[in-house]
């Protein structure tokens, strides 16, 4: 037999065992890889999409998104003017109306209370005109600004967008 068939037949089979085993490898590998992917049931709660077109304007809508409840307040004028009006006051966590909305007459908040994460009451039972945290004390004004109480935060806006006139989507699609 010639030495260097040998060599070649030795390369052949390391070669080919090297790239069985690779597949090997690979093919183990990927239930594993695929598991750090989110779950159909998560990447359904990535987006809610809200109806807002019967939403009276004084009147909240209480919607489900990732297990949480959002308030969505459809302002009145005197809402928004009570917002804006507060904008120049002293407040324990500063933050113009403006920046906390994207369309003024739509207020969108997580309805938990950013000081031990209790739902807060409807807008009109804190002393601004907004949300109260019966829990604790805290009282929010109606762009969901902390005004009294022992909550250190505002309650928080979620990512949200309109879709148009009549569709809010709160949540971000991933991709």
């Amino acid at each position: 037999m010639d030495i260097e068939s040998d060599e070649g037949r030795r390369d052949f089979l390391t070669l080919a065992t090297g790239a069985v085993g690779a597949a090997g490898v690979a093919g183990a590998a990927w239930p594993f890889v695929k598991s750090w992917s989110p779950s159909a049931d998560v990447l359904s709660q990535a987006t809610t999409e809200v109806d807002i077109g019967s939403l009276p304007e004084g009147q909240m809508i209480t919607v489900p998104w990732q297990g949480k409840p959002v308030f969505i307040l459809h302002r009145t004028p005197a809402q928004i003017e009570a917002a804006r009006k507060a904008d120049g006051e002293k407040l324990p966590d500063p933050a113009k109306d403006a920046d906390r909305v994207k369309r003024p007459e739509y207020l969108v908040v997580l309805a938990l209370c950013p000081h031990l994460g209790c739902v807060p009451q409807p807008i009109g039972t804190g002393n601004y005109g907004g949300f109260l945290c019966p829990c604790h004390g805290s009282h929010y004004d109606t762009s969901g600004r902390i005004r009294q109480g022992p909550s250190p935060k505002n309650m928080q806006v979620p990512v949200y967008d309109f879709k148009d006139e009549r569709t809010l989507v709160i949540g971000k699609a991933t991709a």
